[in-house]
């Protein structure tokens, strides 16, 4: 399991920065004022994470973020028994530690947990709000603060991967895409410190790749990646190469493919 060992707190003032895309973040703030449970649904690379973080450091609240994966149980979201200078003492996972705090919980890519481990979310997605932790035998009432947002890539479900509707229907859901080019370019911008030509280039380029998403590739070049790209492009980097190392492989390990895509990315810089 990947989660922060202490929660995030952003300093006063300092909001990551994050460009809205709709009304997403007021219906955030309506449903954390309402204890009401949030899904975020989009592709990767696309802003899920960063709008949590920007909306926990919006509202002043701690966030624990777990990066769920198959190997994810119950446990190591509530917490274990431990064995340490001959005792045995309990330690809290992230969502126990969440709700003793009144934080944020925030689980990214939750259909990739096991599916006996959400179910443990159940009592907390709905109106009893609770945590009941069995090995210790404790009921944990959610105080006003905590709050639940999980996240997934609907593009990646199957039907061993989806999430089930009676946890689905638990949620307030928001779905995100990626920005227009104007907002896209902005964000490039915002994040990175490139002028408005460079960032403007390289949504044109992305939005070229993304055209081949059917036909050449599994996953569309993501917002993300275009800010890697254009972080090396300002460090000096050379533009080509950091598209090809920033952007192309990382979308595929075909020789060939890469090579087809960088076709696309030299044309873009007129090269």
């Amino acid at each position: 399991m990947t989660a922060n060992a202490e929660p995030l707190h952003e300093a006063a003032g300092e909001l990551p920065f994050y460009l809205p895309q709709g009304n997403e973040v007021a219906l955030f703030e309506h449903a954390a004022r309402h204890q009401l449970p949030v899904l975020l649904k989009g592709p990767t690379g696309c802003g899920k994470t960063r709008f949590v973080s920007y909306m926990a450091a919006r509202l002043g609240r701690p966030l624990y973020t777990v990066a769920c994966h198959d190997d994810l149980t119950a446990a190591d979201l509530v917490g274990r028994h431990l064995i340490g200078d001959g005792v045995t003492y309990w330690s809290d996972g992230p969502l126990t530690r969440a709700v003793r705090e009144g934080a944020i919980c925030y689980l990214d890519e939750v259909v990739e947990a096991r599916k006996d481990t959400t179910v443990v979310l159940h009592p907390l997605s709905d109106d009893r709000r609770i945590l009941p932790i069995e090995r210790t035998g404790e009921v944990l009432e959610a105080p006003p603060g905590f709050m639940l947002v999980v996240s997934y890539n609907p593009g990646y479900q199957h039907l061993m991967k989806g999430m089930k509707p009676s946890t689905r229907q638990r949620f307030v859901a928001l779905r995100f895409g990626y920005p227009d080019a104007r907002q896209e370019q902005e964000v490039i911008e915002g994040e990175t410190g490139v002028d408005r030509d460079l960032a403007q280039t390289l949504v044109n380029l992305a939005n070229a790749l993304r055209a081949l998403k059917d036909h050449d590739l599994e996953e569309s070049a993501s917002t993300r990646l275009l800010i890697y790209t254009a972080t090396l492009i300002r460090s000096g980097f050379d533009p080509v190469e950091a598209c090809r190392a920033a952007l192309v492989e990382p979308l595929t390990d075909d020789p060939e493919a890469v090579e087809a895509l960088m076709e696309v990315v030299l044309a873009s810089f007129g090269r």
